[in-house]
C-alpha cells in the first residue's frame, strides 16, 4: 500500500504562497520548516492538489497571499 501525498500551502517572504507536495509519510511539515526557515505561515494538509489550488486562490483572494 502507498502513501498518498498531501499537500501544504507554505506562505514565503515575498508574499507568494507555494504548494508543496510531501509524499513520504515521514515527513513532516516541521521537518520542512526546520530545514527552511524561510516559511513564515503554513495551510493544510490538503489530500489532493486541486484542493491545495482551491484554498490558495482563497488566500489570494483574502489578501493573505500575492498572486505569482
Amino acid at each position: 500500500m502507498t502513501a498518498t501525498p498531501k499537500f501544504y500551502i507554505v506562505k514565503r517572504p515575498a508574499g507568494n504562497c507555494e504548494i508543496l507536495p510531501l509524499a513520504e509519510p515521514s515527513q513532516r511539515i516541521a521537518q520542512l520548516e526546520e530545514q527552511n526557515p524561510s516559511i513564515i505561515e503554513k495551510w493544510g494538509p490538503y489530500d489532493s492538489p486541486e484542493d491545495a489550488i482551491a484554498r490558495r486562490i482563497g488566500l489570494i483572494r483574502a489578501g493573505k497571499c500575492q498572486p505569482q
